[in-house]
């Protein structure tokens, strides 16, 4: 059973959430052109404070989770950082396993209007909480644009993608939860931090 939230409860939790990590001067949500590696920097920095680049090369030798999708598409999910802001960044890295070219499903999207008119993006990514029975859904800015990687289109046979997506962050006392992303299988991942 998971709870659902009304468009307009939703965003006024995402206004609140991003008001809240604005105030709390938490990067990733502001205008640039390369908004997509902000939060990924950001995480990264939080990880990696005072560690070497050989101690930060070791994070990908055992991802977290690997969700098989259509058509060759593996997604291997690397870390869910747990942010002082109340976040949780979910990084990871898209592949084709493939033989040939794929296109990227426009439907990891998600259904939401406010969604789909941002473009291509992993929106409709959701964290779940079974044990307190509910569903968080990804953070979106004050114009309604997923806080996730944005613009993939394609991706040649053997090629991979970073992404990331931002979520609004479980009970402290909740570390495993249940990622899941339309068009690829849900997998259990823990939350650190």
């Amino acid at each position: 059973m998971s709870i659902r939230f009304t468009t307009k409860a939703r965003r006024g939790m995402v206004a609140l959430t991003v008001a809240a990590g604005l105030a709390l001067g938490v990067a990733g949500c502001g205008g640039g052109g390369d908004d997509d590696k902000k939060p990924e920097a950001s995480a990264s920095a939080s990880k990696g404070a005072g560690s070497d680049p050989s101690a930060q090369e070791g994070q990908e030798e055992a991802p977290l989770a690997e969700l098989k999708g259509p058509d060759g598409l593996l997604l291997e999910v690397t870390s869910a950082q747990r942010d002082a802001g109340g976040f949780v960044t979910v990084n990871g890295n898209l592949k084709n396993d493939g033989a040939k070219s794929v296109v990227v499903p426009a439907g990891l999207r998600g259904d939401e209007t406010e969604i789909i008119r941002h473009g291509r993006s992993l929106g409709g990514a959701t964290l779940v909480d079974s044990a307190s029975k509910k569903r968080y859904y990804v953070l979106r800015d004050t114009d309604g644009r997923p806080l996730t990687t944005t613009d993939l289109t394609s991706l040649k046979a053997g090629e991979s993608a970073p992404v990331f997506m931002q979520f609004p962050a479980p009970p402290a006392e909740t570390t495993e939860v249940t990622f899941q992303l339309p068009t690829f299988a849900a997998a259990t991942i823990t939350i650190s931090g």
